[in-house]
């Protein structure tokens, strides 16, 4: 019967190959590879930059219910624990911390603090007008300012900073409370030249002794080291330091118990 079939099918299965069918019509098989298209191809530059920035403003908006319940960390720290610098912190709850620290600086930073919800649109308005009358301006930063700044932002006074600040005042304010907020702040502040961040390290550091034990006039020392803790040193307060630790003084004795009863409060 082999006889009968063409000479290629009848050596193929005496080999034990498959027999492949032959198609009247020669057929061509083209293989193509569709290559993937990167997030640049498939949103264009503006998408992807659009998409970055939705991704970065999710931080805080995921951070901050975070930070309600952990200890957090501010953009300093992080920069110097990357650079390979020292960070000195000890958190600290508010109830270990010196009433009296907490009244110096509200006293210092934020006199209102207990009257606005993020942003002392009164102390803006301050500042606006002293700079109509003179031409410069000074600070009008709240304690949820400091702390939006401190934990999400970056250093100096460029306006975009200042913007942003206003809505991430506003957010953490709604999700802290008023003691969450002061705890965070005293405890983020950098308060030395040599990594020194929070009360405890800062109280440390200047009087060998704990945050919680801080005197009423070593309190209004640490408080007016705030604006520049660079330069200015508790340990040995220069002519400035101590005017602005006796300021702290006479406006926290002032005040009276209503500036900080959000924070400590009344007997």
């Amino acid at each position: 019967m082999d006889q009968d079939r063409p000479p290629n099918e009848a050596s193929n299965k005496a080999s034990g190959s498959e027999v492949r069918p032959s198609f009247p019509i020669p057929v061509s098989y083209e293989y193509s590879i569709q290559r993937k298209r990167g997030p640049v191809q498939r949103y264009g530059w503006f998408g992807l930059a659009a998409r970055i920035a939705i991704g970065i403003a999710l931080i805080p908006v995921i951070l901050v219910p975070l930070y309600a319940l952990v200890p957090p960390v501010s953009t300093l720290m992080l920069w110097r624990w990357v650079t390979l610098q020292r960070v000195e912190r000890v958190w600290t709850p508010i109830s270990e911390i010196s009433p009296h620290l907490v009244r110096m600086v509200i006293a210092g930073e934020d006199g209102r603090y207990c009257a606005h919800h993020g942003v002392d649109w009164q102390a803006v308005q301050t500042v606006l007008d002293d700079f109509d009358e003179s031409g410069n301006a000074r600070g009008a930063s709240t304690i949820p300012m400091q702390v939006a700044k401190n934990l999400f932002l970056w250093p100096g006074r460029q306006f975009i900073r200042k913007a942003l600040e206003v809505p991430l005042a506003y957010y953490m304010s709604t999700i802290w409370s008023k003691s969450r907020m002061m705890e965070v702040y005293l405890n983020i502040a950098e308060w030395g030249p040599e990594g020194e961040f929070g009360i405890e390290a800062a109280a440390r550091r200047a009087f060998k002794k704990s945050a919680r034990d801080l005197s009423a006039e070593e309190a209004a020392l640490l408080a007016g080291a705030l604006p520049n803790p660079l330069i200015r040193d508790p340990r040995k307060a220069g002519p400035q330091l101590s005017r602005a630790a006796q300021a702290r003084l006479r406006i926290a004795g002032n005040n009276g118990p209503a500036a900080v009863s959000c924070v400590i409060p009344r007997r």
